[in-house]
């Protein structure tokens, strides 16, 4: 069971080496990198190439740990109880399982993914410590314990908001996405966009990288983001010609699929101001 990448996503080889380190170790893959690198992404191909059904659990600022383990409805069963009804007698008709019990009790080997671990608490790492390392909980209500009848290959996605603990850091395998240098944007566009002329690529690209390297930018325009910005200028079919900027005009044509905020389509018109100035 080895991931060599997919012909729909092109991953680097220290890339594969972490995916298959992390499946032979049977450890968590913990990705982090640039909102739009494709993190979420990579799971998806991840089980797409194992051929393994894939199991997505979307954190948010609210999610607690337990949520992924199961709920238990109390209010729900109290209601039951004062109608007089029959499922009341029996717990589990109020028990809501969450995605790690969906991934432990699966027939078959599944890929977990456990999507933006650090939008949530600081403490919702650790409180999946014994999870991750015994693969396995107790249901309180039930006095059962879940077991994962296969391990399933997890991988974790951060973009780095904030800080994991060492304690949870030490229980996975660890992987930074670099951001893609130009050769290897230019397989990332083939792959969305196949058979795109070479020359509006290289300006595109060009002017692409020049807008990541200025000073001052807020936020750094993604992978994601340039593949829209391909996707629209192939839409109106630019020229090359067309993308070429000057001291006029210093924003990119079809700005706001690269620039998502104010300030940095503020920079850019200052870019143009300082360069109509200084003729």
């Amino acid at each position: 069971m080895r991931f060599q990448g997919t012909k729909d996503y092109v991953a680097t080889e220290d890339l594969k080496v972490a995916v298959n380190a992390a499946v032979t170790l049977e450890r968590p893959l913990l990705v982090k990198g640039e909102p739009g690198t494709g993190k979420t992404e990579l799971a998806k191909q991840v089980a797409d190439a194992l051929g393994l059904r894939m199991i997505e659990w979307n954190v948010k600022s609210t999610t607690r740990a337990q949520q992924g383990l199961y709920e238990y409805d109390a209010v729900s069963r109290l209601r039951d109880s004062q109608l007089g009804e029959e499922r009341v007698h029996d717990v589990r008709n109020y028990i809501k399982k969450g995605k790690l019990w969906e991934a432990f009790e699966a027939d078959e080997k599944v890929v977990l993914l456990i999507d933006e671990i650090d939008k949530a608490d600081i403490e919702f790492p650790n409180d999946l410590l014994q999870e991750l390392d015994k693969m396995e909980f107790h249901v309180y209500e039930t006095g059962e314990t879940i077991r994962a009848k296969h391990r399933p290959v997890m991988i974790i996605t951060s973009n780095n908001e904030k800080e994991l603990p060492d304690a949870f850091l030490r229980r996975c395998f660890f992987h930074y996405i670099r951001f893609p240098d130009a050769d290897t944007m230019r397989q990332i566009v083939e792959v969305h966009h196949p058979g795109i002329k070479g020359d509006l690529l290289s300006a595109a690209l060009t002017q692409f990288y020049e807008i990541r390297e200025t000073q001052g930018l807020k936020k750094k325009p993604s992978t994601s983001e340039v593949i829209d910005w391909l996707k629209l200028l192939l839409a109106e079919d630019l020229s090359p010609e067309d993308l070429k900027r000057d001291g006029a005009n210093a924003l990119p044509k079809l700005h706001g699929a690269l620039l998502k905020n104010e300030q940095d389509v503020h920079l850019f018109e200052r870019l143009a101001f300082m360069a109509r100035r200084g003729r």
